[in-house]
């Protein structure tokens, strides 16, 4: 169940009580005439069913009170009511399952924003990769992967595309570029210093490397794990089972071919450079492919679910 806390101009409560009672999947409406005072107006509280609150936001939306009021959502962990019980059984398809794409929106759009944080996370994620390549380790190159922010602004990037939102997708289509730059400039300078420190050397690059020898060497199964990734990524951020999405980010090389091609570019080996960056790309082209006909398939299915209620 959600719990919605509305501020409400007084001319227009009449209106979102109207909306509310017409929801299924609705209970425990609460109303406070003229409980506000920033925004001046009343206070109206009712929980809603997960896979009811799409509908009944959008509905909030079209009558303005994101703009003349407030609308609060937040998720709740227990309600103890048979009224709630009852509003979950009548709302439509599986609370677990629904998609509440201003929740989404909101998400993506912090995920994917350029800042300080986002950077830092994926140089040091590329970092972690670069001696993970040079090793042939395979424990820092999953490490690399986990700690690895990139995700966000793919997310960003389908979210985008399915909700029309240009601004949004220039977000994170920035943050992406931009994030990659940095981190792969990072790395090449990071190679050259401990390669002049004795910790790295061109022979451990070229030598057979069994655990990350697949990193510059990309084929149709990358861009099938990929896809796989980014549909289990897209559906464990839109659902309410989150516990997924580590997962998603030790399934696909991203930043370990990031790494590898810093590395290799600082040797001067081109054939590596351009094998990892293939990896790289291919990776990112699969991830957004799926992150997007995945939330075009929940669109139809949900918008299928509400008309057929």
């Amino acid at each position: 169940m959600l719990h919605l806390r509305l501020i409400t101009p007084s001319g227009k409560t009449d209106e979102v009580l109207r909306l509310i009672g017409k929801t299924v999947g609705t209970t425990h409406l609460v109303v406070l005439p003229g409980a506000a005072r920033d925004p001046a107006g009343d206070v109206v509280m009712c929980d809603v069913a997960r896979e009811a609150g799409d509908e009944l936001l959008a509905r909030l939306r079209d009558v303005g009170i994101d703009t003349d009021g407030s609308i609060a959502v937040e998720a709740i962990d227990l309600s103890l009511s048979e009224r709630a019980d009852q509003a979950e059984a009548d709302a439509p398809g599986e609370g677990a399952d629904a998609v509440l794409w201003e929740q989404l929106t909101e998400a993506t759009h912090e995920e994917s924003t350029l800042s300080a944080t986002y950077l830092a996370f994926i140089t040091l994620a590329t970092l972690i990769a670069a001696c993970g390549v040079v090793l042939d380790n395979a424990i820092l190159i999953v490490g690399a992967m986990a700690v690895g922010p990139e995700f966000g602004p793919l997310a960003g990037l389908s979210t985008a595309i399915v909700r029309h939102r240009p601004r949004l997708a220039l977000r994170s289509l920035i943050a992406l570029l931009a994030g990659f730059a940095a981190a792969m400039a990072a790395t090449v300078g990071f190679s050259l210093f401990m390669d002049a420190v004795g910790l790295f050397t061109e022979a451990r690059l070229e030598a057979d490397r069994p655990n990350t020898g697949f990193i510059y060497a990309p084929d149709l199964l990358s861009f099938v794990v990929a896809v796989l990734a980014g549909i289990a990524g897209t559906l464990s951020l839109t659902s309410a089972k989150s516990g997924a999405l580590v997962g998603v980010a030790i399934s696909v090389t991203t930043i370990p071919a990031a790494a590898n091609a810093a590395v290799a570019l600082s040797y001067g080996d081109m054939g590596q450079t351009w094998g990892s960056t293939q990896q790289l790309l291919l990776n990112l082209l699969g991830i957004i492919l799926a992150g997007t006909l995945t939330l075009l398939a929940q669109k139809w299915f949900w918008g299928k679910q509400r008309r057929r209620l």
